[in-house]
């Protein structure tokens, strides 16, 4: 048999669809159909490719079906094709060499909150990206639209992810969460748990059209706190759909904050955030503040949305020894660490 191996272009046209933002179901099919195909015995998968039966098979659909076919006749099928050439993301030289250097991701989401796939599935897309770690933060507890973590799920997750490690090689998936702030600038988790954990990004979720004072004083005090890594999607802006506008806050008080703190600023690569916009990324490295040029990912295609943080970072001259992503993941605890102390 010769051509393409279909479990791989069934997977990789699941990751260009996550990536794409398609509806979960779509996805699903065809994840569900590559593990029909890969778990075929002998010569069954060459046997039907001939017959052409491969639509009698329980989660393979005519879509899917033909994907297999072309793959095994040679060549990229026609549906990856389409999708590699839509998903094609232009990339500056300054923007590809920047994504190079990084190391990992701050900030990613698995099905214990509102992501779409297991701890471990997102952990070996991460792995199989070239990252050498990656942080999990799922929601807290507040974010109940998101299924945010009770400190209770929380501790089986931290033993969850230990015993995931133990299996992993060449690859350390780091404990982490996606903190609330609440209103009056506190964290939405209990102080015993964010000491346990390895990255802590704090993020505004509610009331982002408070008033400019307000919205200020919550994200200062947020980032004051000495279990706070990063400061996640600064504006909380949302830029397709219906679109949401940046809440108003006194964007030089803040980050002077992060710089005096050494809170990282994020750069959320998602393209409906692209948050912070280009003239806050200047100022904030104006302002002599570390970055976090993060995924947001909810499923492992969209992981590759690194790239498109990378570019706005390049466009404003953020240099590589300012993101806190290219560092190894022990140079990473220890910044946290150090940063704990000075708080």
């Amino acid at each position: 048999m010769t051509g393409t191996d279909p479990v791989w272009a069934l997977e990789r046209i699941a990751f260009l669809l996550e990536r794409d933002g398609a509806p979960t179901y779509r996805v699903r099919a065809f994840r569900t159909a590559a593990a029909t195909v890969a778990a075929l015995r002998g010569d069954e998968l060459l046997r039907r490719h001939r017959t052409r039966t491969l639509t009698e098979l329980r989660g393979i659909g005519v879509t899917t079906a033909a994907v297999v076919h072309q793959s095994m006749q040679g060549g990229v099928p026609d549906y990856l094709a389409v999708l590699e050439e839509r998903g094609r993301v232009e990339h500056t030289p300054a923007g590809q060499a920047l994504r190079e250097t990084l190391r990992g991701d701050c900030h990613l989401h698995s099905d214990w909150s509102d992501g779409a796939s297991p701890i471990e599935t997102m952990a070996f897309a991460a792995r199989d990206l070239g990252h050498q770690w990656a942080v999990l933060t799922d929601h807290s507890p507040r974010l109940t639209v998101a299924r945010g973590l009770s400190p209770e799920r929380l501790r089986v997750q931290l033993d969850r992810v230990t015993e995931l490690n133990a299996a992993l090689s060449s690859f350390r998936l780091l404990t982490g969460i996606e903190c609330d702030i609440l209103s009056d600038g506190s964290l939405d988790q209990d102080p015993e748990l964010l000491e346990r954990l390895d990255i802590v990004v704090a993020s505004v979720h509610s009331g982002l059209r408070s008033e400019a004072a307000a919205m200020t004083q919550r994200m200062v005090t947020a980032v004051r706190h000495p279990r706070v890594d990063v400061l996640g999607h600064c504006t909380g802006r949302l830029l397709t759909g219906r679109g949401r506008p940046e809440s108003a806050f006194d964007a030089a008080a803040v980050f002077a904050a992060c710089a005096e703190t050494g809170t990282a600023v994020e750069i959320n690569c998602r393209p409906e955030r692209a948050d912070p916009p280009r003239r806050l990324i200047s100022q904030a490295l104006r302002e002599g503040v570390d970055f976090a040029i993060d995924s947001d990912a909810h499923a492992p295609g969209q992981l590759d949305w690194q790239i498109l943080g990378c570019v706005r970072a390049a466009e404003c001259g953020v240099p590589e020894e300012r993101v806190i992503n290219t560092r190894s993941a022990d140079e990473l605890l220890e910044w946290s660490r150090r940063r704990r102390q000075r708080g």
